[in-house]
């Protein structure tokens, strides 16, 4: 359980990190390395998410809810967004549904 939720959280890395990149890139102007690396970050999130062991679709439907978390906590820490309780709110449900879809019991 402790290594499928490190995978989430290294692929929710790269995928935020990635987007990131290329995001100031295109829209603050930065050198476009920074939109090379964001590229090549977001192709290793793709491969991260494969290390998971559970199936494609449940492994991106409750990826989604470890997503919308680390996004909260993206723009809190790095672009000084302070979320307010309905951003957390919603953000802790995600997280709640992530963890039933992946880890309920299933025979």
């Amino acid at each position: 359980m402790i290594k499928a939720i490190l995978i989430f959280i290294l692929a929710g890395l790269c995928e935020i990190g990635g987007g990131y990149l290329i995001w100031v890139w295109l829209k603050e102007d930065k050198p476009i390395v920074y939109g090379m690396a964001g590229g090549i970050v977001l192709i290793l999130y793709g491969v991260v998410a494969t290390l998971q062991p559970a199936g494609f679709g449940r492994v991106y439907a409750a990826y989604g809810g470890i997503f919308i978390g680390l996004s909260v906590l993206w723009a809190w820490w790095i672009d000084g967004f302070k979320p307010d309780r309905y951003d957390l709110l919603g953000a802790l449900l995600a997280l709640i549904g992530a963890g039933i879809i992946f880890f309920a019991p299933r025979h």
